[in-house]
């Protein structure tokens, strides 16, 4: 009876250790995900502001053509 409660005791357990491994896992996938679309969201930023710095310079380059 006692072997019978050690290991039904031991099976709790190890339920508990692979429901916490899961979790984590589950989490660390999340976090992974959450990881590359703020590196996309970076890259369309990073994008723009190129875009915008040439298109600065084309006008401004356009300007002192006009002015020669």
């Amino acid at each position: 009876m006692k072997t019978l409660l050690a290991i039904a005791a031991a099976v709790a357990l190890t339920g508990c250790g692979l429901e916490t491994a899961s979790t984590a896992a589950t989490a660390a996938s999340i976090k992974k995900q959450e990881l590359q679309e703020a590196q996309k969201t970076m890259q369309r930023a990073q994008q723009k502001i190129d875009a915008a710095a040439e298109q600065m310079q084309q006008r401004s380059g356009s300007i002192a053509g006009s002015t020669d």
